[in-house]
């Protein structure tokens, strides 16, 4: 296992990193300061300032740099591109959404040095084990606490920091652990005493408890004990379970001793229970696990709207940070909003607002290079297209020469389908989805008549005709250029009239999209019958227009009718892109989710308002012990509160499973709260629904303060005793805060 500094004796970037660095820090053209960087002895902090003295210096911690980009590689550092060659510039690219920083070094050599040296760092934490990361963790909070710098710590210091650390313990027993861990008997603690200190403070009763009630003589887990805890606890399946006991502790105890006598003690079995084994996700749906050979249209798709938006839909601004951002958190269906821009190259931006424009021909350069960064799956681009024909040919220029082979040009086998292929099929393509002349079959079958090109709208959005009516014109009957509507194969736009007619009249290829609340007055009309249009064709489902806040629906209302591209604002966190994230965390995180098989068949019905109804309804219990929660994070800056958790079990799904309950609030202790509350849920269609664990801090005055979430589908909860790893706001991890569970699901017919 590493620690952050391995290596670093004989590295001379690292070397010269710490030594420190002058870069020009870039904002804009216009903003190009210099600022002074240096990486702390910890390997793990970088610390600059400005030149002048006597200003305040700002650090960062590794662990939020999410990776190094060489070169010209974002808008900033392309805005200034004839100013400062590529060699000197590179960009850190943080965790969630915070800001990029770009940077500009003195010589090619000094950008090399800080490059491969922060990509060392990144790959040092990567590879670090759970019990070094808690041990680091640790030591950075000795470093903040340790005012004085003198590497040790007194009473009152311990105390400052127990308050940092959101513990609000009594005096009397604080001091008692601070004698027993100063072994040195200095009145101070140094650091290694300070990690014995941290970990009489964070003994986990809860974990004890559990440990003696399967431990025969209440020291250790033998073999046996430990086989019972995973076969009656667990779950886990009766035939492996030797060998899986075999394997963890091999894995987790970390005493040789136990080790020989194939033994667990209260570490390795803290250790297993706060590794992804104990975790509540079950570690096999992590991965790609799904059969990725079914029609396209048989899967949830993750997708994004506006894509092009960092922030509000009225004065945002447009960047093609927004589609790589997305493509990296998996996003499979990105959209441009397209418009005539000067000098012939079609913009990208929010029409009629004051959003800034991009072009789109960067746009088509962001999907070339990084869509398939997370995920060999298909991405389905989609326009909205508001040019003329001359820049449309521009468009499908772009689509052309700059992605190549990846854009899908014909059909897979030159033959006319009769349904979609798989993402199987499909990996590695970008698919166009927007208007298109005539159909699959004429395209195939040889040229299309000419006049054909004066039909159809060439947008099929109405979000800014809702949003003024009085202030621009219905659009008028545009024009579509014959290229850009060759490059559209499996995903036509086109207009909806009713189920009725789709069913007898639409080709499989041709998808229409709606907003949330004509998708909304569908599923409550005739959901059964929404359900059966998905299980043949694509629907897209987008935001109101009047969000133009950027906020979004929630979405688990519309994967109930099996909508496969359920669009929303990947910039704006909440509960929403929570149960995104939550859903598209399994099957490798590939943007692919198979829907349930009832969704899938034509000879099937499903009603998401009625689940009872349907063939093989087999509803489930529930139950869920929240016994503990560890190191929650602070909320309040505010030196002296501390946080008073609880925590809420929300599940959503069909309507009918649609349920929240809260455990009590523990007063004031965000670092080892108890709770032992048990919470019960009825599900009647488990396959669609998803579980979200919520932190707040109560407060009886005002609105509660989010601590942090976690989400997932339920069909990937592993049962028995299990943590779950806290996430913020932004959907980023925030180590170590966790909490401690019982779950048990069992059939209630």
């Amino acid at each position: 296992s590493s620690s952050p500094c391995s290596g670093i004796q004989g590295d001379d970037n690292l070397q010269s990193m710490i030594v420190g660095t002058v870069m020009r820090k870039i904002k804009s053209r216009t903003w190009k300061k210099q600022r002074y960087f240096k990486l702390q002895e910890d390997c793990m902090t970088i610390w600059y300032k400005s030149k002048k003295a006597g200003n305040a210096h700002s650090t960062f911690s590794v662990n939020d740099v999410e990776t190094v980009r060489e070169g010209h590689q974002s808008e900033v550092l392309l805005s200034i591109a004839d100013e400062f060659p590529p060699d000197r510039c590179f960009t850190l690219v943080f965790r969630g959404r915070r800001g990029n920083l770009d940077l500009v070094a003195d010589s090619a050599d000094e950008a090399q040095s800080w490059i491969k040296g922060m990509k060392k760092l990144i790959e040092n934490l990567e590879n670090m084990g759970e019990s070094e990361k808690l041990d680091q963790w640790i030591c950075e909070w000795f470093k903040k606490a340790d005012k004085n710098n003198d590497g040790r710590m007194n009473f009152p210091e311990i105390r400052v920091l127990l308050k940092m650390m959101n513990v609000d313990m009594n005096e009397h027993h604080a001091h008692r652990l601070f004698m027993t861990a100063d072994k040195s008997q200095t009145g101070t603690l140094e650091d290694d005493e300070f990690v014995l200190f941290y970990k009489m403070l964070t003994q986990r009763e809860d974990v004890l408890r559990v440990f003696q009630d399967y431990s025969g003589d209440g020291q250790k887990l033998s073999l046996r004990d430990l086989e019972e805890f995973l076969r009656d606890e667990q779950l886990e399946e009766v035939d492996g379970v030797q060998q899986l006991a075999m394997e963890l502790i091999q894995r987790y105890e970390p005493s040789d001793t136990a080790k020989m006598l194939k033994a667990m003690s209260i570490d390795g079995f803290l250790m297993y229970l706060a590794s992804a084994e104990g975790s509540i996700f079950h570690p096999r749906q992590q991965s790609l696990y799904q059969d990725m050979t079914q029609p396209l249209n048989h899967y949830f798709i993750s997708s994004s709207h506006n894509t092009y938006l960092m922030e509000d839909q009225l004065r945002g601004h447009s960047s093609v940070e927004g589609y790589i951002r997305a493509l990296k958190r998996g996003c499979r269906c990105v959209e441009v909003d397209c418009w005539d821009g000067p000098n012939g190259e079609p913009i990208v931006y929010h029409g009629h607002t004051f959003t800034s424009k991009i072009l789109f021909k960067d746009v088509v350069i962001a999907l070339r290079n990084y869509a398939f960064k997370v995920s060999e799956y298909p991405v389905i681009l989609s326009t909205e297209n508001h040019c003329g024909v001359e820049q449309q040919r521009v468009m499908a220029q772009h689509l052309n020469t700059i992605l190549g082979d990846k854009l899908l040009k014909s059909t897979l086998d030159g033959k006319i389908p009769v349904s979609f292929p798989s993402p199987e099929e499909l990996k590695g393509k970008i698919l166009l989805k927007g208007k298109k002349i005539g159909g699959l079959e004429e395209s195939l079958n040889g040229p299309v008549e000419p006049e054909d090109s004066l039909t159809g709208e060439v947008s099929d959005e109405d979000e800014f005709i809702q949003f003024n009516s009085r202030s621009f014109p219905q659009k008028s009957k545009q024009r579509l250029s014959k290229e850009l509507s060759d490059c559209v194969v499996y995903c036509k736009s086109v207009h909806f009239s009713s189920f009725k007619h789709s069913r007898i009249h639409s080709k499989f290829y041709e998808i229409s999209s709606f907003t949330e609340s004509k998708a909304r007055k569908h599923l409550r009309e005739a959901g059964a019958e929404f359900v059966h249009h998905n299980a043949r064709q694509l629907t897209r489902v987008y935001p109101s227009g009047l969000r133009t806040d950027s906020s979004n629906f929630n979405p688990q209302e519309m994967w109930n009718t099996g909508t496969q591209i359920v669009a929303l604002n990947f910039q704006t966190a909440g509960v929403e892109m929570d149960l995104n994230d939550g859903l598209f965390s399994q099957n490798g995180r590939c943007g692919y989710v198979l829907k349930p098989d009832f969704m899938r068949m034509s000879e099937r019905s499903f009603d998401p308002e009625v689940p009872i109804n349907r063939e093989g309804y087999r509803p489930l219990s529930l139950c869920i012990q929240v016994i503990s929660g560890q190191q929650l994070p602070k909320v309040n800056i505010k030196e002296s509160s501390v946080v008073d958790p609880f925590v809420r079990v929300e599940i959503h799904g069909v309507p009918l499973d649609q349920a929240k309950q809260e455990t009590r609030y523990i007063d004031n202790n965000g670092f080892n709260p108890v709770w032992y509350d048990t919470l019960r849920f009825t599900i009647h269609a488990p396959e669609l629904a998803l579980v979200r664990f919520v932190v707040e801090d109560y407060d009886k005055a005002s609105r509660n303060d989010f601590v942090g979430q976690y989400s997932l589908p339920f069909s990937c909860i592993q049962q028995g005793y299990r943590h779950i790893h806290l996430l913020s706001k932004d959907g980023t991890s925030i180590p170590p805060a966790s909490l401690f569970v019982h779950v048990r699901i069992t059939n209630l017919v």
